[in-house]
């Protein structure tokens, strides 16, 4: 593919690419729109391309604003700087019903798109700064000074050499965090337009003007967030590897580590963990408090299954933003998961089993 400068520039490479494409005949899983929705992004993460296309076709019928948001936040959250251009694409696909009715519809626009996104090579920095800035606790103080800090100094801070994960920090507040708040982040206005000119001082306007789009579709901070790392990555060699992968149950339709704790039968079965006699068990009962083992559990679940990709982006800062959330993001009561890492991991067969008990009882749900 060549590359992509700019929306319009996606825009004309879709209509293109979309005339020559046959889509595949939908096929829909008898599942929820929750658990489709985990599938979709999972199965995209770990290039199964034919698990990926069924769970969006799924959540075509079932709900097909669920199954747009989705695509806008797996470009930036998985697919991100792994490949720009599939970013590019997604972002112009998001213009709307109308737009895509011009392009074949919304059934050969998302097949075109979950294809491409399952191949690509994958980054997840974006995802795992978010995370850093958010929760470590190295960045306590920076959370709260920068929350009242002058919009002048915070734009200075993100054009600046300043630890990314503070550049990220000032970016969020610069963004302002009252549309989407989060409980670790004072709430502030901000100014979008300050924003998108200081990125556009350190990065090339063809890139930020995507990164624009794609704030203005999903309302997420990701985009912002990987315009950060582009000028990161401009500085550092990088390779492409697979994760390990554990292994899996097919469990019906669908696979065990798609029942995450966003869904029913997953929440259900990480509750039956918890209450059972595992190793993983006793350590989350002795460290986490009650109301939040499950959602404390699901958290090291994903870390160990839900975050593997296929062909994933590998370069300094990124492994450090991945390490960094792997072991000390994942709840004030614990900074250094290495040890409940160890033993979740070793009971993933166990969770695997207890999904199996709850999904039917659960309706899929």
């Amino acid at each position: 593919m060549d590359e992509i400068k700019g929306i319009q520039s996606a825009r004309d490479y879709l209509q293109t690419a979309l005339g020559n494409f046959r889509p595949p005949l939908p096929e829909p899983l008898g599942i929820s729109e929750y658990v489709s929705a985990s599938l979709l992004q999972k199965a995209v993460r770990r290039g199964r391309t034919e698990l990926a296309v069924q769970a969006a076709a799924t959540l075509l019928q079932q709900s097909p604003e669920r199954l747009w948001r989705r695509l806008a936040c797996i470009a930036f959250e998985d697919v991100g700087l792994g490949d720009l251009n599939v970013v590019a694409l997604t972002t112009a696909a998001m213009a709307g019903k109308r737009a895509r009715v011009t392009l074949g519809g919304d059934w050969k626009v998302a097949s075109f798109l979950v294809t491409k996104m399952a191949n690509a090579t994958k980054c997840r920095a974006a995802d795992d700064l978010l995370l850093a800035a958010e929760n470590h606790f190295a960045f306590e103080s920076q959370r709260l000074q920068l929350g009242f800090t002058i919009l002048p100094d915070l734009l200075r801070i993100i054009t600046s050499a300043e630890p990314l994960p503070i550049r990220a920090l000032a970016a969020w507040f610069a963004l302002g965090t009252d549309r989407r708040p989060s409980p670790r982040l004072a709430r502030r206005h901000g100014d979008i337009a300050a924003l998108f000119a200081a990125l556009r001082e350190i990065l090339p306007p063809e890139f930020v003007e995507i990164v624009q789009e794609g704030h203005r579709r999903s309302g997420e901070v990701l985009p912002i967030f990987m315009a950060l790392l582009a000028r990161d990555l401009r500085h550092e060699l990088a390779s492409v590897q697979d994760d390990k992968i554990p292994p899996e149950i097919m469990i019906e339709a669908v696979p065990g580590w798609c029942l995450d704790v966003y869904t029913r039968p997953g929440r259900a079965a990480l509750a039956k963990l918890i209450g059972g006699s595992t190793n993983t068990a006793r350590w989350v009962r002795a460290h986490i408090p009650p109301r939040q083992r499950i959602t404390f559990l699901g958290t090291i679940v994903f870390r160990l299954e839900g975050q593997c990709v296929q062909r994933r982006l590998r370069w300094l800062m990124a492994d450090q933003l991945r390490r960094a959330t792997d072991y000390e993001c994942n709840s004030p009561y614990c900074r250094d998961a290495m040890e409940i890492l160890e033993l979740a991991g070793s009971d993933l067969g166990e969770l695997n089993h207890l999904r199996v008990e709850t999904y039917r009882s659960a309706d899929n749900v």
